[in-house]
C-alpha cells in the first residue's frame, strides 16, 4: 500500500451507520474508502442475534449478524473498499492518518464520514475491577462471536434494551441469570424484551443497585439493595448472590476522539450519551467537509444509525462534488424517516435532544 492514499469519501467505521454511509455515496458516483479497525466490517450488528423491530426499510425480521453480512457485500459488489484491521488514529484537515497491519500511511478525502460508534460505560462500586465483572457488550461479543461462555451464574445491571437483550441471549447460551438489577423506578426497554425474560423466570428489580462485589482473585458474590426515592440505599434491604459474572449494561458514551482531534464544537447532552458534535440536518460538523453518523453523533438505535449513515453518506457525496436534484431529494426522504423512527413507537424518545445538536449548529453557523 501507498504512503498516500486519495479518494472522494472516506468513512471511518464499518459498523451500520458507516456501511449505510458508504453505500449511499457510493450510489452517486463516488469513490469511497470504508476503514475498520475490526477484523471484519458490520460493527455491533456482527454480534446480535435477535430480530429487528421496526419497517422492512430497516431490515424487521431479521437478525443482526445477517443485517451485517448483507450490508457488507452490498458495499463489496458495488465497489466500495472495505479496509478491515485499519486503525485511523488521527485526522488532519481532510487527511486520515491509518495504521493497517503494521504499515502506517494516510488517507486524503473531499469528504469523511466519521460512524465511530461508541463505548460502554462502566460503574464504579468496590469489587468492581475484579476479573467476572464486565460490560454487557463485552458478553455479548463472549458469547455471540466467539461462542465462550464466561461466567454461569449471571447478575445484570441494567433494565435498557441492551441488559434485557443479553440478558436473554445469556440464558440462551446456557448461563443461570439470577436477575436484573435497575436503579430507575421503571424499565427502560421494550417491554416485548422484559417480557421473554421474565418468562424465562428472570426477576427484574427495578429501584435496585450494586453494593459491592467480593471474591478472592475473581467475583464470587454480589451485594444488592433497594433504593429510596433519593436513590439512597435502604438499610436492611441488602441481599448477596452467589455470582460468577456480573454485567454491566449501564448505557453508552460516543466515540468523539476523532471529532475532537478535527476542531468540531460540541454540546452536551445526557440523553444522547455525553459530548456529541454539533450538527447540521444533513449531519455536516462545524468542520466544513466533516460529517458524522450513528452513535457518536448521539446513542439511539440501529435503525436510526442506518439513516444517519444514508443522509450523511448523501450529503458527503455531495460536498466531494457528486450532489444532483435527485440527491437531495433523497436526503429530504432520509429526514422525514429520521423524524418517524424519533417520533413513533420504536423510536428512542430522544428527538428533542437531537433537535437541540442542530439548533447549536444553526447559532454556530449563524455566528460565523
Amino acid at each position: 500500500m501507498a504512503g498516500a492514499e486519495v479518494t472522494d469519501i472516506a468513512v471511518v467505521g464499518g459498523g451500520p451507520a458507516g456501511l449505510s454511509a458508504a453505500l449511499a455515496a457510493r450510489q452517486t458516483g463516488a469513490e469511497v474508502v470504508v476503514v475498520d479497525e475490526n477484523s471484519a466490517p458490520g460493527g455491533q450488528l456482527r454480534k446480535q442475534i435477535h430480530k429487528f423491530f421496526g419497517s422492512k426499510e430497516h431490515h424487521a425480521g431479521q437478525r443482526g449478524f445477517r443485517i451485517a453480512e448483507e450490508l457488507a457485500a452490498a458495499c463489496r459488489d458495488r465497489g466500495v473498499e472495505l479496509w478491515t484491521d485499519a486503525l485511523a488514529y488521527g485526522i488532519f484537515d481532510h487527511t486520515l492518518g491509518i495504521v493497517r497491519r503494521g504499515t502506517a500511511f494516510t488517507l486524503t478525502a473531499r469528504a469523511i464520514v466519521l460512524a465511530t460508534g461508541a463505548s460502554e460505560n462502566a460503574l464504579a462500586f468496590p469489587g468492581w475491577t475484579l476479573p467476572g465483572v464486565m460490560g454487557a457488550g463485552a458478553a455479548q461479543t463472549f458469547i455471540n462471536l466467539h461462542r465462550v461462555l464466561p461466567g454461569r451464574r449471571v447478575l445484570m445491571v441494567g433494565a435498557g434494551n441492551v441488559g434485557l437483550i443479553v440478558s436473554y441471549q445469556l440464558l440462551q447460551a446456557g448461563a443461570e441469570v439470577l436477575g436484573v438489577v435497575e436503579a430507575a423506578p421503571r424499565i427502560g426497554g421494550y417491554a416485548v424484551h422484559a417480557a421473554k425474560i421474565r418468562r424465562a423466570g428472570v426477576p427484574i428489580w427495578t429501584r435496585h443497585t450494586v453494593l459491592r462485589a467480593d471474591g478472592r482473585g475473581q467475583l464470587e458474590e454480589v451485594t444488592i439493595a433497594a433504593l429510596d426515592e433519593n436513590g439512597r440505599p435502604i438499610p436492611g434491604s441488602e441481599r448477596a448472590f452467589a455470582v460468577d459474572m456480573l454485567c454491566l449494561a449501564v448505557g453508552l458514551t460516543p466515540l468523539t476522539e476523532l471529532a475532537w482531534q478535527a476542531g468540531c464544537r460540541f454540546e452536551y447532552s445526557a440523553l444522547l450519551g455525553g459530548h456529541v458534535p454539533l450538527h447540521s440536518e444533513d449531519m455536516e460538523t462545524t468542520v466544513p467537509g466533516l460529517f458524522v453518523a450513528g452513535d457518536v453523533a448521539g446513542v439511539e438505535e440501529a435503525s436510526t444509525a442506518l439513516e444517519e449513515g444514508r443522509l450523511a453518506g448523501l450529503a458527503a457525496a455531495a460536498y466531494a462534488g457528486h450532489g444532483s436534484p435527485a440527491l437531495e431529494k433523497e436526503k429530504a426522504a432520509a429526514r422525514e424517516r429520521l423524524l418517524a423512527l424519533r417520533s413513533g413507537p420504536f423510536g428512542s424518545g430522544r428527538r428533542h435532544a437531537y433537535e437541540e445538536i442542530v439548533r447549536g449548529w444553526l447559532r454556530w453557523s449563524g455566528a460565523r
